[in-house]
């Protein structure tokens, strides 16, 4: 029994092969439209979500499978005090695998450890979300054709991240990436992944305060809301909400084949203007994320088409 909590948990042959099968569910949707059968998918997701919880959802009703679940913490024992390692005892009974995401780091780690059936990552705070980074590489994979060799532009909240922290996590073990790192000071990546993963691997990268400095370099320019919900003080967070702003002038200084995601939800860091832009990839890049969490529940239950 496998599970994933972090991107690392794949290897690089494994992932490239779970692209591979994202691909041909994309191509080919009836030949897994009966693939989970009589199989039950357990979401438990103890913190707000749109995309994943219901890109996971659809990714198991596309296969043929069911879900139940809970969609906040207010909404299971949890709000009686019942632990994860009991709740994921108790969902273990109910259902053939688990997709948690929760406001703590560790909490999925912690469940996978006392689970019966494979557990997914689906966001822990400001740590980890696997699946997001899945769904960024086929984006990138199928968009441009390639994940190395690539210019990728992180802008925005690095800090709490998680979507940033999994994303560079996975993208250095491609040959020749090269992060350019935009954000304030305060909201900078921290330094377990700056000096635990950048440095120690010798990954080129360079820090910078200005979107429009780094624009003309880009091949991937990945933006990021500035979260409410990890901010200790709303002053704080007033203050960064609006630091960057990608509208139609700054687009004039990308190069023409530049592509931009945003794991979403945006709250204003791209202006709507730029949605019919063709370098505009977000709405694609949460289309994708359901046939890569098919391939995920496919990979983890061991079921071969």
């Amino acid at each position: 029994m496998r599970h994933l909590i972090s991107p690392m948990d794949f290897s690089v042959e494994e992932l490239d092969d779970l692209l591979v099968l994202a691909k041909d569910i994309e191509d080919h949707p009836q030949k897994y439209a009966h693939a989970c059968d009589g199989k039950k998918l357990a979401t438990c997701f103890y913190e707000p979500s749109t995309r994943t919880r219901l890109s996971f959802e659809a990714a198991m009703l596309n296969l043929g499978g069911s879900v139940l679940g809970f969609s906040s913490a207010d909404s299971s024992s949890a709000a009686k005090g019942e632990s994860v390692s009991d709740t994921i005892r108790v969902i273990s009974c109910y259902a053939d695998i688990c997709a948690m995401r929760h406001p703590k780091e560790g909490a999925p780690l912690v469940a996978s450890l006392h689970a019966t059936i494979p557990v997914i990552n689906a966001g822990d705070g400001g740590h980890q979300h696997p699946t997001q980074t899945l769904t960024d590489l086929l984006t990138i994979n199928n968009l441009k054709g390639r994940l190395d060799n690539l210019t990728i532009g992180l802008c925005g909240d690095l800090k709490f991240g998680r979507t940033v922290h999994s994303l560079i996590r996975a993208l250095v073990r491609y040959p020749g990436i090269r992060f350019l790192l935009i954000s304030p000071p305060e909201l900078r990546l921290p330094d377990y992944i700056r000096e635990g993963v950048l440095d120690q691997l010798n990954i080129p990268y360079e820090e910078v305060v200005r979107l429009e400095e780094a624009m003309p370099e880009l091949d991937i320019l990945y933006m990021t809301r500035v979260q409410r919900e990890r901010f200790f003080n709303e002053e704080d967070y007033i203050r960064m909400k609006d630091y960057y702003i990608l509208n139609r002038e700054k687009m004039t200084l990308a190069p023409d084949d530049m592509l931009i995601l945003h794991p979403l939800p945006r709250v204003n860091e791209i202006s709507t203007e730029i949605d019919d832009d063709p370098r505009a990839a977000y709405f694609k890049q949460a289309q994708y994320g359901v046939y890569v969490r098919m391939a995920l529940i496919l990979t983890l239950l061991g079921i071969e088409v």
